[in-house]
């Protein structure tokens, strides 16, 4: 009931516009972190917390799921499309780099989904949501982990910069252009923890995984790298390819430990066919 409530305000805001942003709330507002506006909008989905409204910009909401129409009209629109009771929200990280804030939660939306979600504000207020949701796996992978479990604590904030290059660097050298004679640059040894849902931890185990899909013909391609973004140890690294021929969106999460790559949590999307598309943003679009 209180998710449903908060869809129907998320409609009637839209068609408001700026009167929706209940600027006798918003002074208020302004001393809360983006973090925690970031979390709080993702948990209203279970909750239906309607203040959470003030933290989106109404009037200027972009919206880059591809399967949600934009603005709140959509955000609305696809809660009330869920089935009462079922959303549950539990965001495990959330990180901030800027102007954009990005998380990685376990979700139950239309089925048990795992996701990467980011948004950008202005003003305080968010403006633009960007994500990447993956179906939840029913079993861990090759060496016991899960999409979500593992470090979640943020440190080295003085390290973030040089945390961003080196991950950039990984995606362009090895990722996008397949240069697997330079992966020892990225990592201590074999000492890598993977939670891919198919990889087993280690380097050896990504190239035993990699070895394994070419026997399969299956491929797995990256070809453009939009947006790195990092917090102190974690980067989120978003990129465009190709897996088993089809577009994909890839959302890599890198956790570095003494300047090498030492886990990795990611999700991958298919990107839908243009005429399924209910808003004309783009997936990457502004990145």
């Amino acid at each position: 009931m209180k998710t449903q409530l908060l869809a129907t305000l998320l409609v009637s805001s839209s068609l408001l516009g700026g009167c929706s942003n209940l600027s006798a709330e918003s002074e208020s507002t302004m001393n809360i972190s983006n973090k925690t506006k970031a979390v709080a909008l993702l948990n209203a989905i279970e909750t239906g917390d309607s203040k959470a409204i003030s933290y989106v910009n109404a009037s200027d909401y972009t919206q880059h799921n591809l399967a949600i129409a934009d603005g709140l009209a959509g955000f609305g629109e696809a809660l009330q499309a869920q089935p009462k009771g079922s959303a549950k929200v539990n965001v495990e990280r959330v990180f901030e780099d800027g102007d954009y804030v990005f998380t990685h939660t376990n979700y139950n939306f239309f089925g048990p989904k795992v996701g990467f979600d980011l948004f950008r504000f202005e003003n305080g207020q968010i403006v633009e949501h960007w994500d990447n949701l993956a179906q939840k796996a029913q079993q861990a992978n090759p060496s016991g982990r899960t999409q979500l479990d593992g470090v979640t604590t943020v440190l080295d904030l003085d390290k973030t910069a040089e945390n961003k290059a080196l991950v950039a660097g990984f995606v362009e050298t090895i990722l996008i252009n397949a240069e697997y004679d330079k992966l020892t640059k990225y990592f201590d040894g074999d000492h890598y923890l993977q939670h891919n849902t198919a990889i087993a931890d280690g380097v050896s185990g990504l190239g035993q995984a990699i070895e394994a899909m070419g026997q399969q013909g299956i491929t797995m391609e990256y070809d453009k790298a939009f947006k790195i973004l990092g917090e102190g140890n974690f980067v989120l690294a978003i990129s465009e390819g190709r897996f088993a021929g089809k577009p994909t969106s890839y959302y890599d999460l890198f956790r570095i430990e003494n300047g090498k790559i030492a886990e990795h949590w990611d999700v991958m999307e298919t990107i839908l066919n243009k005429e399924q598309w209910k808003n004309a943003n783009g997936k990457f679009g502004n990145l």
